[in-house]
């Protein structure tokens, strides 16, 4: 399954709010891999969901788990703030 960081529409986010993001992602965290592609972080997360749940609800709990460790980052880096990005599924 994979998802895109952008930019968060409704903040008031600098314009390189996602290099500075870039700098503190490591490339893989745990089941999720991270790559930067022009003005957005790609993250490809391997997919352990049950088969059985409906798609919508393994795309939400896959893109709380990047949110997650966006959170994480955010938390840890005093330059950064978690309202400015955005966590959606890559269609």
């Amino acid at each position: 399954m994979d998802f895109r960081i952008t930019p968060h529409s409704g903040s008031a986010a600098p314009d390189d709010a996602i290099d500075l993001l870039w700098l503190q992602l490591e490339a893989r965290r745990g089941r999720v891999r991270f790559a930067r592609r022009g003005t957005e972080i790609r993250a490809m997360l391997r997919d352990d969901t049950p088969v059985s749940m409906e798609s919508d609800e393994r795309e939400e709990i896959g893109r709380r788990v990047v949110l997650d460790i966006v959170r994480e980052i955010c938390d840890a880096a005093p330059q950064l703030n978690l309202d400015w990005f955005a966590v959606s599924a890559q269609r």
